[in-house]
């Protein structure tokens, strides 16, 4: 149910402090118990969202996650979300992202241009104390490493589809061990697949979509997996006028990313069922 995500803080005054997974175990008894707390003026605490809806609404609202107005998201990875310096002073994703945010949203840019899996441990220190959302997306800086591999001579088909399993299983085990440090953080949160280049060179293009694959299918099975939002870069960015260069986004990009961030805040979340956002 969309209450599995819930802010601890929710829950002071009610004799103890929940946090995500103590509040899954309560299940909807919890939610309604919480809801009848509020009506009653048993919380010794009212949430911003209480105070705007209303005593059973307001709890209701900020217990389901769908209290768009208190949400802060932070944006983690590459730049995918780091694009500031290909949009020639347009906005960048982070810009548009706020400025789709309802008042007294909040949206942090802790991405860096360049950055590669092992490096969002290091982002994951910059996030707020009083975020609620992650968006993550990473690995296409990854695939660029392994870009030799498309032009090395195989003797066979079967060399060649070896080669790439190989590659995916490392990005794979380095993809889940990064994930699990996000997902210690028990916020809600979404990640990205990797979008299609767009080379010049037709033959280099067709190359590197379907090497891609390989790197996609990790993420949209991690996504799977542990029952994630999924953002479905390579269905957002589709049009030539997406791209800045042939590998970062522009701001008409830049902007399509941003309404798709905000609509999976919008969205609220099913709990262990993934949805895909295009």
């Amino acid at each position: 149910m969309r209450g599995e995500k819930v802010i601890s803080a929710t829950f002071r005054g009610m004799g103890a402090t929940l946090s995500r997974r103590e509040f899954v175990r309560l299940g909807s008894a919890g939610l309604a118990g919480a809801a009848l707390l509020g009506v009653a003026g048993c919380g010794g605490e009212q949430s911003m969202a209480a105070v705007r809806h209303g005593p059973t609404e307001g709890w209701i609202a900020a217990l389901m996650g769908n209290d768009a107005a208190v949400g802060h998201v932070v944006l983690l990875g590459d730049s995918i979300f780091d694009n500031a310096a290909y949009v020639a002073g347009a906005p960048d994703v982070v810009r548009q992202v706020r400025q789709r945010l309802p008042q007294g949203s909040k949206a942090t840019l802790a991405a860096v241009d360049g950055s590669k899996i092992g490096d969002v441990r290091r982002q994951l220190r910059r996030v707020p104390a009083d975020a609620t959302h992650l968006v993550l997306s990473v690995g296409g800086n990854d695939a660029l490493g392994s870009s030799d591999f498309l032009t090395t001579p195989a003797r066979s088909t079967a060399e060649v589809l070896s080669g790439l399993a190989d590659i995916g299983e490392r990005f794979e085990r380095a993809y889940l061990a990064m994930l699990t440090d996000v997902l210690a953080h028990e916020l809600p949160t979404a990640i990205c697949t990797v979008y299609y280049p767009r080379f010049p060179d037709a033959a280099l293009q067709k190359l590197a979509v379907a090497a891609l694959t390989v790197f996609n299918d990790s993420i949209v099975r991690a996504a799977f997996a542990h029952g994630l939002p999924l953002l479905d870069l390579r269905l957002i960015c589709t049009e030539e006028e997406d791209y800045a260069n042939p590998i970062e986004p522009s701001a008409l990009g830049g902007e399509k990313i941003a309404r798709a961030i905000v609509e999976y805040m919008e969205h609220g979340f099913a709990g262990s069922r993934t949805e895909v956002f295009t």
